[in-house]
């Protein structure tokens, strides 16, 4: 059992942004655990909240490659920070670049993975886009799950850019071998090291997403209860192209040797179709994650509200797994996403958010919270990339 009163308290004191989207040079100081960024649409707002996902994931929640990030007219950015965890101060610098790898410093230290940089600010995004993730492709939700997953576990990003590389190797030679259905014996052996690599690797990255899955999956469920009022049971359901679908409810984790003789035995099944088509066609990088309620796709069964329910739960449930794993309270940015619920989901998780979770706010108005919720909250307008006291 997990003595919530020894959990460290995370806290992003500072934050410096420079060539950052449409900030030129911005510094901003978060003095209390509520703070809230106050103004009108495409002024900069979510790019701060950005910036912080940035620092805790090496991604962007809404960027398809890096140098989106980068100021116009500029060729490269950086985001820098004050971090206080467990009790101690830390500084973390990313500086952009492009074509040029990102640099990482902690502390004034330069980090050559990504394992030694993450963990050292954790946090919980909820956005409006994420409302939209059970609509949405694979893709988003692949990524959903690979940044929560990279926060308790800093070493999967750096696994997650091994497989990445290996697959564009393998794809490489499948284009070289496309339409040739009698490959030489020199060729399918090259093939088979390629294939045990990727398994190698894509089998640890699966491991990973069950166990992560697995962890979430009963503190989803209770919520979604408390939230729907219901006896509706959510039940996430990992669905793997290595013909494998795990249910986090029931089913055993995978260990990683098991799902590589799984991922060995579908090449061979999917051998003519990889050579046909020139590209890899299993494998984390085409897997899924489906959420159902009462055994029914919630894609399309459920209703928008419990849609929303679903993703509520997630964040929320996200929350309680970081510090149950680290001990570390993290960071919450909530952007613009009050206004998308309805009044019961807002007042479930404004009243889910612990006084002593360090919170950052976006919104249009703030006529949306009461006299008493501003009460000791740092309340910042944000206008065309300048952030000011808000009168």
């Amino acid at each position: 059992m997990l003595d919530w009163e020894f959990i460290g308290k995370m806290f992003l004191n500072r934050l410096k942004l420079y060539n950052f989207r449409n900030y030129e040079a911005c510094e901003v100081i978060f003095p209390s655990n509520k703070t809230l960024l106050v103004g009108k649409n495409a002024q900069g707002k979510t790019n701060l909240l950005e910036a912080v996902y940035y620092l805790a994931t090496l991604s962007s929640f809404r960027a398809g490659n890096d140098k989106e990030m980068i100021g116009w007219g500029s060729d490269y950015c950086l985001i820098n920070a004050d971090v206080n965890k467990y009790g101690s101060d830390i500084e973390l610098k990313v500086v952009i670049n492009p074509p040029k790898q990102k640099v990482l410093k902690v502390n004034g230290l330069k980090k050559n993975s990504f394992a030694q940089f993450l963990g050292n600010l954790l946090m919980v995004s909820f956005t409006v886009s994420d409302l939209l993730l059970l609509r949405g492709a694979p893709s988003d939700r692949r990524k959903w799950l690979d940044d929560a997953i990279s926060q308790i576990y800093p070493a999967y990003k750096d696994r997650l850019s091994k497989y990445a590389k290996i697959r564009t190797q393998r794809n490489n030679y499948l284009k070289e071998l496309k339409g040739n259905f009698s490959p030489s014996s020199s060729q399918e052996d090259f093939l088979s090291v390629l294939d045990e690599q990727i398994a190698i690797t894509g089998s640890n990255i699966i491991h990973l997403r069950m166990k992560y899955l697995s962890e979430i999956q009963p503190k989803a469920s209770e919520k979604h209860k408390n939230i729907s009022i219901s006896e509706e049971e959510l039940k996430i359901i990992y669905s793997s192209t290595t013909n494998w679908n795990f249910d986090a409810t029931s089913d055993v984790i995978a260990k990683p040797d098991d799902i590589y003789e799984k991922y060995l035995e579908t090449f061979k099944e999917k051998r003519m179709e990889e050579i046909a088509r020139g590209q890899t066609v299993i494998g984390p990088h085409r897997d899924d994650v489906v959420f159902n309620i009462n055994d029914k796709n919630a894609l399309n069964f459920a209703s928008q509200g419990q849609q929303r329910t679903i993703i509520l739960a997630l964040k929320l449930s996200e929350l309680d797994l970081i510090e149950e794993v680290v001990e570390e309270s993290p960071i919450l940015l909530l952007d613009d996403v009050l206004a998308e619920l309805d009044d019961d989901r807002q007042e479930y998780l404004l009243r889910s958010i612990k006084e002593t979770t360090q919170t950052i706010i976006t919104t249009t108005s703030i006529s949306a919270f009461s006299q008493e919720y501003l009460e000791d909250k740092k309340i910042y307008a944000i206008n065309a990339g300048q952030v000011e006291d808000y009168d």
